[in-house]
């Protein structure tokens, strides 16, 4: 069983999928820190009631690998952390960290994915897991789940139904990562 490190700046609804299928043993790995940039991020009260420890966190990343080393964390996993990965966590954790973003990446990297989606009038969007780089959402692809866009969707309602999606991938990417099925080769990511 691996340990987990979620970084968090939000309501941690990935953290929250994360937590029940460790608990439901999905996944063979256990959430051992949960660390906030934001001490007002729901996702704190979320780990606290799960009893796992929390740290708040805002910008020191000596003092993130600090705590992630103390808690024996084999895998970072970036969940709505709002915050480019510095070179401390990169060095720290490198291959070891994951990332969701609700798109299909290489489109529409950054904040607002669903928005730039529906304005540039795509017809599928997606979710997407990879790890982290020194760029913003430019790590290899461990994998994509595609989710279609309606006529009459908003940003609103896209990105409901990528969350959907961002509950089941996150907790698949963990486990092919903890169970060894995970080949990075260079930009490339084999699943085995």
């Amino acid at each position: 069983m691996i340990k987990l490190g979620v970084l968090i700046s939000g309501r941690g609804s990935n953290l929250e999928a994360i937590l029940d299928a460790s608990e439901r043993k999905e996944i063979p790995a256990e959430v051992a820190v949960v660390i906030s940039d934001r001490a007002d991020a729901f996702g704190l009260e979320r780990a606290r009631k799960h009893n796992i420890p929390t740290a708040v966190i805002n910008s020191n990343e000596l003092e993130i690998v600090k705590v992630l080393k103390k808690y024996k964390v084999d895998l970072v996993c970036l969940a709505g952390y709002m915050k480019i990965v510095g070179k401390a966590l990169l060095e720290a954790y490198q291959g070891k960290m994951i990332n969701i973003h609700p798109a299909l990446l290489p489109s529409f990297p950054g904040l607002h994915s669903q928005r730039q989606a529906l304005e540039h009038g795509v017809k599928v969007s997606g979710v997407t897991v990879h790890f982290v780089d020194a760029g913003c959402d430019t790590g290899p692809i461990i994998f994509q789940r595609a989710v279609p866009v309606f006529e009459n969707d908003t940003e609103e309602t896209l990105s409901e139904r990528i969350l959907t999606e961002e509950h089941k991938a996150y907790p698949e990417a963990i486990r092919l990562f903890a169970t060894g099925k995970l080949k990075l080769e260079g930009r490339r990511v084999k699943i085995t």
